[in-house]
């Protein structure tokens, strides 16, 4: 299953490779950051999602932050930062940041 999300992500990205970022993510962040973004990245996700423009914000820091981490693997980290940068662009134009 292919999962679109808005705001500049080009193409689908299998819900595999969300969850294998996850793990990635898992690993460089404190349990509490990954805590906040978990929902979107473990591997249970439940389409669609709309999330509002404060958590995108929130989760697009997260993902810049996982990205910029020195255990990060690059590929992981170039899918986190583009991933990121959607989350950011939603939420600067006040929009629902879109996952289906």
């Amino acid at each position: 299953m292919g999962i679109s999300i808005s705001h500049g992500v080009p193409s689908t990205r299998s819900a595999l490779t969300i969850s294998n970022l996850g793990q990635q993510l898992a690993h460089v962040l404190t349990g509490s950051q990954w805590r906040e973004l978990s929902d979107l990245f473990d591997g249970h996700l439940y389409l669609p999602l709309c999330i509002p423009p404060s958590r995108a914000a929130r989760i697009g820091e997260l993902l810049h932050k996982a990205a910029a981490h020195r255990a990060m693997e690059p590929g992981w980290g170039d899918l986190a930062i583009l991933i990121g940068d959607a989350a950011k662009r939603a939420a600067r134009v006040g929009q629902g940041w879109e996952w289906n």
